[in-house]
């Protein structure tokens, strides 16, 4: 039987080929790649070969692919029911993580979570709860933010390709301010000055409802933010009555060496929205923040027929008690630590290595030309990603000019698996630094 199976079972080339007949071309892919089964770190494709993930499906899997308790959690809510919504019969695992939600959430002001499905549908309603709270109608976000691919979530994303190219136009009153960026000369205080022009040349400030900030960018280079930022983004904010929401979507769950990465800054945002590690695979997200302003929302308000789905939930309950009892923030940290003091040795003798950065496991490999780091080389990131999975380690790019490496390791894996995927990473930074 498993002879047979082996023969008859479709290759990699043969399942793109159908893909590209049957999906638009919209629809990307990191890798020419197709899953059969996935244990914590690796993934084994239809064809039978072993790779290494240091993608976690962009910073999902925190707890590992097919982690045994949060499939033991989803498998026991499946027999019990998967779906009333929540809105119409509640459950009270719903109640639960909302309230261990509100517990960890940093600040000690009083808190209240309610949950939707994606990312994109978190930072959406942290819009509505912020224009009803506050009766006003501006967003800023930054250059370089990515926030979701909806209508209103590419408005606050700020890169155009491939997120916006041909969608607009875009709903208005959203508005850009620079990023910090100390390898790029954007200083905290040229950020804060770039809000400052805002208020003056775009709209006056008590008309801003909310300031959407991520504490790491993602898509915009795995860029951690100084903790100077947050902490005068957050005098800026009172000073003007308006919001502060930390998009903690990819840097929460425990990747950034505490729960939010926002607790580096040491302030209290006014909402936090959360998705990816939160439900170790399963799909969820959640909205949490300062209980006077959440509950602005009129009753209705807020929700979605399949938000808060109760498997998801249970495999988030999961989440939680496994990040607490395998104590996953100390060890992103010792994650982060241990590739970044490997590829900074590596970029003592590699002058294409423009920066490596990172915050807890987040951790950002820059590529430029010729030394300068105002010249950027996707092609190098691209030629690393290319040699990587000739060795079966699996990478992905992001940054403006996609010449930045972003390592997202699950924070369970092994030390081994982990030795030995940087092992490849070294040696294919070398093969692609001579491109």
């Amino acid at each position: 039987m498993n002879a047979h199976h082996e023969i008859t079972r479709a290759s990699n080339a043969a399942l793109m080929q159908r893909r590209a007949a049957a999906l638009p071309r919209g629809v990307g892919q990191g890798h020419p790649v197709f899953a059969e089964r996935a244990e914590n770190a690796e993934i084994w494709d239809v064809e039978g070969r072993r790779w290494i993930d240091f993608c976690a499906g962009i910073a999902v899997v925190n707890t590992g692919h097919c982690h045994p308790r949060v499939l033991a959690a989803a498998h026991a809510q499946l027999d019990k029911f998967t779906h009333t919504c929540f809105q119409v019969v509640a459950y009270e695992s719903y109640v639960e993580l909302a309230e261990k939600l509100n517990r960890l959430a940093p600040g000690a002001t009083p808190k209240k979570t309610f949950f939707m499905n994606t990312g994109a549908e978190a930072v959406e309603n942290a819009i509505k709860v912020a224009r009803a709270y506050t009766g006003r109608s501006g967003i800023i976000a930054f250059q370089g933010a990515f926030h979701g691919r909806t209508m209103y979530t590419m408005a606050l994303t700020g890169k155009v390709d491939p997120y916006k190219v041909g969608f607009g136009p875009f709903p208005g009153e959203i508005f850009h301010a620079p990023y910090p960026n100390a390898l790029h000369g954007v200083s905290v205080d040229d950020s804060i000055a770039g809000l400052e022009a805002i208020f003056k040349n775009d709209i006056e400030a008590r008309r801003v409802a909310a300031i959407f900030a991520e504490p790491v960018q993602g898509e915009g280079g795995y860029l951690p933010a100084p903790p100077e930022f947050f902490v005068r983004l957050r005098e800026l904010c009172d000073r003007h009555g308006i919001l502060l929401v930390a998009d903690e979507i990819q840097t929460g769950a425990a990747r950034c060496g505490t729960m939010f990465a926002i607790e580096h800054s040491g302030i209290e945002p006014d909402i936090i929205t959360m998705a990816k590690g939160l439900g170790g695979g399963l799909t969820l997200s959640a909205v949490i923040g300062k209980a006077e302003i959440m509950d602005a929302a009129t009753p209705g308000g807020l929700g979605s027929t399949y938000a808060g789905n109760p498997i998801a939930v249970a495999g988030a309950l999961a989440v939680l008690d496994i990040i607490e009892e395998e104590q996953l923030c100390a060890r992103a940290e010792r994650i982060g630590q241990a590739m970044r003091e490997k590829l900074n040795a590596l970029a003592g003798r590699l002058d294409c290595i423009a920066e490596v950065r990172g915050l807890g496991a987040m951790t950002a490999v820059e590529f430029c030309r010729a030394g300068d780091p105002h010249r950027p080389a996707p092609e190098i990131a691209n030629a690393l990603k290319a040699e990587a999975a000739k060795r079966g380690l699996l990478l992905l790019n992001c940054g403006t000019y996609g010449n930045v490496l972003r390592l997202m390791v699950p924070l369970t894996i092994p030390d081994a698996v982990l030795e030995e995927g940087m092992e490849i990473l070294v040696a294919a930074i070398e093969v692609a630094a001579q491109a």
